[in-house]
């Protein structure tokens, strides 16, 4: 059983309780506007070209059969994704970095060989394993696999997920999921579709299963100007707060336009940009929700 992992993140801090290490793996259902891991979108693995690192070498142009890379007159490095196979052949040939493969194999044994080498951490800060992504169970087969090594370890596990997937693919993980970070983007059917391109009907009706079946959740609203900062989402975060029992806090996450820089890196483009909402509108919106609900509410 192999998965394709984009990123293990050490010493991570904002995905779950305590010192944790963060497993990121690759494809995601959802086209999200303000995405801040395109890289974790696309369920195969990619090339990154970072023009910046590099020296002018040349020693992708040999090693790239398709011929894909080559330099302007000026020294200029080109990259012609058109051709590209994704081999990893140009890569192995960048001493500087400027070109790094994005998604790798592995085996959940050896992903969670990575995360056992800080277990003393999570011992004594009461954190553990996260799985992000992407979307996690986009690879569910890998992501259970995983998360079941981990519990057999004694990790505090957490699964980052948009609840977009099959009412069994979640619930089939819940016995080795501690904590669901649990996404809650827009509020309605029609706005949701337009942000992230598909409907909310299953990610609350599977957000309510877990609830249901016992599982524990931490709602994570991101604040999007220009997108979701209505007073009516922020009501309907309150409501959903107070009438899922498994919702045990909120936190909100104020943009941030990290996904605009690392987009162009893997051939992309992300047009929609917003602003970073102030601190004291951070306030102002988590009052608001606050004032609704009993559960707490914190700015991540």
């Amino acid at each position: 059983m192999t998965g394709l992992v984009f990123n293990i993140q050490k010493f991570s801090i904002h995905d779950g309780p305590g010192i944790r290490t963060t497993v990121f793996l690759k494809g995601c259902p959802l086209r999200c506007l303000w995405c801040h891991n395109p890289e974790g979108l696309e369920k195969a693995s990619e090339i990154e070209f970072e023009p910046t690192k590099c020296i002018g070498c040349r020693a992708c142009v040999p090693a790239c059969h398709n011929s894909c890379h080559r330099f302007d007159g000026d020294g200029s490095h080109l990259f012609d994704r058109t051709s590209c196979v994704r081999c990893g052949a140009c890569v192995a040939a960048c001493l500087p970095g400027s070109l790094k493969k994005v998604g790798n194999e592995m085996t959940a044994e050896e992903a969670l060989k990575k995360v056992l080498a800080d277990k003393i951490f999570y011992e004594s800060s009461g954190g553990g394993m996260t799985v992000s992504g992407g979307e996690p169970f986009y690879q569910p087969d890998f992501t259970l696999a995983l998360l079941k090594a981990a519990k057999a370890e004694g990790l505090h596990t957490a699964v980052e997920t948009s609840g977009f997937c099959s009412r069994d693919t979640i619930l089939s993980a819940l016995a080795f999921v501690d904590l669901f970070l649990y996404d809650y983007k827009a509020t309605g059917d029609e706005l949701h579709k337009k942000l992230t391109g598909v409907p909310q009907s299953p990610i609350l009706s599977n957000l309510k299963a877990v609830s249901d079946e016992g599982g524990k959740i931490i709602l994570r609203c991101p604040v999007i100007p220009g997108a979701n900062d209505t007073e009516e989402h922020f009501a309907a975060i309150a409501s959903l707060m107070e009438s899922v029992a498994g919702i045990g806090q909120a936190d909100l996450e104020p943009y941030h336009p990290l996904g605009t820089g690392k987009a162009p890196k893997i051939g992309k483009t992300q047009e929609f940009v917003s602003k970073a909402p102030l601190k004291e509108r951070m306030e102002e919106i988590r009052a608001f929700i606050q004032e609704r609900t009993k559960k707490p509410v914190r700015i991540s």
